[in-house]
Order: C-alpha cells, then sequence, then structure tokens
C-alpha cells in the first residue's frame, strides 16, 4: 500500500509518539479519527499489519493489539482470510414496525435469502403463549438467513398460525408484504432484546466466530383487533446494527 495513503487516514508515525499514553493507544486513537473525519467508511479494509506497522514505525504486536481492542468494542470486524473491516452498521429504529426487507431497502442494499427451513407443523410451548395458540393448531415457519449485499446480516425464525398462511412455500420475499396481500399485516408489536453468545452453528450461519456476542430479539406482533399473527426470533451480529428509540416525558 501507498506510504501517502497510510499517512493520510492513520497520521505519520511521528505524531504516535504522545509521552505518557501507550502506543497501542494511540494506534488506536488514529484509527478512530479517521473512522470519524469519513477517511475510512464502513465496509472499508484496513491496509494489512504489516503495512501499518512500517509506515507507523511500530511493532505489528502494537498494532495488533489495537486492533484487537477496536474488534472488542465492534468498530472492526475481521473475516477469515479477507482481513479487518471497519464495520457497517445499521441504524434500525425500534419505534417502527418495519420488516427486515423494508429496512435494508431504505438504506439501498441489495437483499437475498438463503432458507434454512419451511414447514408446517405443531406449535411449541413458546409459540403457543406468544400468538395465544392450542397445542393442535397448525403453525408455519419460515426460518431464513438475510443478506444485505451479499453480507450474512440477520438470522429469522418467524412463526405465523396456519390461518393466516397454510402454504409455507407461499411466501419468498418479505413477510410483511404477504400479510399485506392478505388483508392482516401486523400492525404492532411487543419486542423483548437482550444480548446472548451465539452458538456454534448460528456463528458458523453468520460468519463470525463462535460466543460473538449477538442481539437476540423475540417479537409478538397483532393484527388491528390485538390479534397475534406474529412470533418472530431473530439473531444480528453486534457489530453490524445499532438499534434506537425516540423515548418521550411522560410526566
Amino acid at each position: 500500500m501507498n506510504q501517502n495513503r497510510v499517512n493520510e487516514l492513520f497520521g505519520a508515525g511521528e505524531a504516535l509518539r504522545a509521552k505518557g499514553i501507550p502506543l497501542y493507544v494511540q494506534v488506536k486513537k488514529a484509527i478512530l479519527a479517521s473512522i470519524s473525519a469519513g477517511r475510512v467508511l464502513g465496509g472499508d479494509t484496513l491496509p494489512p499489519e504489516r503495512d501499518l506497522a512500517k509506515y507507523l514505525d511500530v511493532s505489528r504486536v502494537t498494532v495488533r493489539r489495537a486492533i484487537d481492542e477496536l474488534v472488542k468494542e465492534d468498530v472492526l470486524t475481521q473475516r477469515q482470510g479477507a482481513g479487518t473491516f471497519v464495520s457497517e452498521r445499521v441504524e434500525q429504529p425500534l419505534n417502527h414496525l418495519r420488516s427486515f426487507t423494508e429496512v435494508m431497502e431504505a438504506r439501498g442494499k441489495a437483499i437475498t435469502s438463503k432458507w434454512l427451513d419451511r414447514s408446517l407443523g405443531m406449535p411449541h410451548e413458546d409459540e403457543c403463549k406468544a400468538l395465544k395458540l392450542s397445542a393442535e393448531q397448525e403453525v408455519v415457519r419460515f426460518y431464513r438467513l438475510r443478506y444485505a449485499d451479499g453480507k450474512p446480516m440477520a438470522l429469522e425464525l418467524a412463526t405465523i398460525p396456519s390461518n393466516y398462511i397454510l402454504n409455507p412455500f407461499a411466501m419468498e420475499g418479505s413477510l410483511y408484504d404477504l400479510l399485506e396481500q392478505q388483508g392482516c399485516r401486523p400492525v404492532r408489536a411487543f419486542q423483548r432484546l437482550r444480548a446472548i453468545s451465539i452458538d456454534e452453528q448460528r456463528a458458523q450461519l453468520l460468519d463470525i466466530p463462535e460466543l460473538s456476542a449477538v442481539l437476540y430479539i423475540e417479537r409478538t406482533a397483532v393484527t388491528q383487533d390485538g390479534t397475534p399473527i406474529e412470533f418472530t426470533r431473530s439473531w444480528f451480529p453486534g457489530d453490524s446494527y445499532d438499534f434506537v428509540a425516540e423515548i418521550h416525558n411522560t410526566i
């Protein structure tokens, strides 16, 4: 990589000699400053560690420690065999009921999916509770890996009572589009969020390390008359999303 380009992005090596501040912290601050200034954008690849070490006149151990810290903070992400990237985060509002397709298309992303399961069956206990079903009422399940611009962005497992969708193969794109076509699109939802460590199988699907922190969301959505129609469980990589909500003072 061209030396001038590295210096432009991360500052000249002689600038990384502030007294009393560890070198790795200075490298870390230089990378953060470049991201904040827009010189390095979400999805951009960082220069190789050896190039950064050479042009910033620090050891590779110093550069690696700075990068490891930023990976832990979800500022950077590493993909085996591909390098280190600036995390490309999606801001997703929590106070609007929108589908994954709608959120990503609003950001100009190309949406694709990999089907993991489409089936008709009897409800599990948690599905009965969320959807207020009897144990004998059938449900359809849609389990898929969602991509945006070719990057794995979410795992979704949606359960719908079969009286709304009987054929699990009737859906190809947006679940909400299909429900809207049938006049039963949900109008509000209750969502429960928590951070969890991802298991090996789901980590492989999302192309992240096992036990990585992910955001797990359970959503129960209802129709205009308050009837539960959707129970969806989603796993989102921690380095890809910022979930935001507008809060009002009710006093």
